[in-house]
């Protein structure tokens, strides 16, 4: 069986925390992949917000998602603190990867959760079409990346 594989990098530009919810929890009693989901977003929303945009005002552009990948690498639980760490990765004239990386900290020792990419698009969406990647995000990125 073919295996989805995502190639992280050594080094992430961005990290934030957030607690595992009782709703993120499913009938196993663990982490769901829907609320891992969810926890992208909300973590891709704060890494934006250190840019100064959001999805919708990205350097005079907008953010759509072309595609998601997730690698589960061990679960989660309620009360679990997530450390979700992310960089930008791999800018193309239109767009760029956003890779994250999902762990916790039990007894001490680090325990990984997940792995993820999001294939970010650059969207006009007054003429509903692709858009360029705005030089001002390559200028930000190179100053806050290093």
């Amino acid at each position: 069986m073919a295996r989805v594989k995502i190639d992280m990098p050594a080094a992430f530009r961005f990290g934030t925390t957030i607690p595992v919810r009782i709703t993120d929890v499913n009938y196993g009693g663990h982490l769901g992949n829907d609320a891992i989901v969810s926890i992208l977003h909300e973590s891709r929303m704060q890494f934006l917000q250190s840019l100064g945009c959001t999805e919708l005002e990205f350097f005079g552009a907008a953010l759509i998602m072309g595609d998601l990948a997730i690698v589960y690498k061990g679960e989660g639980f309620y009360g679990d603190t997530l450390t979700v760490e992310i960089t930008a990765d791999e800018l193309s004239n239109v767009g760029f990867d956003l890779l994250y990386r999902l762990s916790t900290t039990r007894d001490g020792k680090p325990v990984a959760i997940a792995e993820a990419k999001t294939g970010m698009i650059c969207f006009d969406y007054k003429t509903r079409k692709v858009a360029r990647l705005p030089e001002a995000f390559k200028q930000q990125f190179s100053n806050t990346t290093a």
